[in-house]
């Protein structure tokens, strides 16, 4: 038998007869090595496409992690102007820390400005990688992390500065250091902000309703709170002579409270990237150190009216 096909009766192949079965055997042989050599290349050259597409895209992916192709850091700030600290044309001395020590640990940043309470919702489900400028508040620590965790580092700061109270010219309400006396309804707040902990401590009823710093500055000349908590730098340009409050509003010497603020990083950025995190918050201490910064803080202050609290 030849590739199927059985001998003439008798078990012969005579002449031509056996020639002809025997070239057609061969054929039939040729083409189906043929065929089955086709489709073991396809396998082979697909299989080695899927292979190489994984590894081209592992690769791809394992790239976009790397410093050098990270996407920037979006870190978020306070819709509103702080003065020296921050505007929102992303300028003011945070940007300018922030910058510098980014540049000193080769991470790229971008900024993003929301209300405060959407920033630290944005921080805890990890839409934005960082949050500023933030004071320290445990439970704070759900939406984001500290440099130094539960002890803040302050040395890895972006400022210093204070909360101030601010009554009507002609009010007495006083402030000792240690409680409120003669205040005559709610102490007002902006919405978010640690010094309501610290004025719901004092057993004081507080109206926290206000975004921004003019907005509660109106409400206390209206009448509708006793007085209001408000920030140093805030306090400084807003009351100062030829603000659309000054001779209206004064701030009490004693400050509230004086503390650090700080850059929250997510929790999600700390778990993949630790080493960026620890660049980005070792570079603010230092860059907060240079003579380059010690200038342009120089110059933000001198360019606010005349003593700005909690410098």
């Amino acid at each position: 038998m030849i590739l199927g096909y059985p001998a003439p009766k008798g078990g012969r192949c005579h002449g031509s007869d056996t020639d002809t079965r025997r070239k057609r055997g061969v054929q039939m042989w040729k083409r189906t090595a043929g065929r089955v050599a086709l489709v073991g290349a396809r396998m082979a050259i697909g299989g080695w496409g899927l292979w190489a597409l994984c590894t081209l895209g592992l690769a791809h992916a394992q790239g976009e992690g790397t410093p050098g192709k990270a996407e920037p850091l979006r870190l978020c700030y306070e819709r509103a102007d702080i003065r020296p600290w921050r505007r929102t044309d992303d300028t003011g001395l945070n940007f300018d820390l922030i910058r510098m020590a980014a540049a000193r640990a080769k991470v790229p940043v971008a900024f993003v400005n929301l209300p405060w309470k959407r920033c630290l919702a944005q921080l805890q489900a990890n839409e934005v990688q960082g949050l500023f400028a933030a004071s320290f508040q445990p439970d704070r620590m759900a939406v984001g992390a500290y440099p130094g965790g539960a002890k803040p580092d302050a040395t890895r700061r972006l400022h210093v500065d204070r909360y101030v109270l601010v009554r009507r010219k002609g009010d007495d309400v006083e402030w000792d250091g240690k409680s409120l006396s003669r205040l005559q309804g709610p102490v007002g707040a902006q919405l978010g902000y640690s010094v309501v902990r610290l004025l719901q401590g004092l057993g004081v009823a507080v109206d926290d309703g206000s975004q921004t710093a003019p907005e509660l500055l109106k409400k206390l000349l209206a009448g509708r709170v006793g007085a209001a908590a408000l920030g140093g730098s805030d306090a400084a340009v807003y009351l100062a002579e030829g603000s659309a409050f000054a001779g209206q509003l004064e701030a009490l010497p004693q400050a509230l409270e004086e503390k650090p603020y700080y850059l929250l990083l997510s929790h999600q950025l700390l778990r993949e990237q630790p080493d960026t995190a620890e660049r980005l918050w070792a570079g603010l201490a230092q860059a907060r150190q240079t003579p380059d910064y010690h200038k342009l803080e120089r110059a933000a202050f001198a360019a606010l009216a005349p003593a700005a609290p909690g410098r």
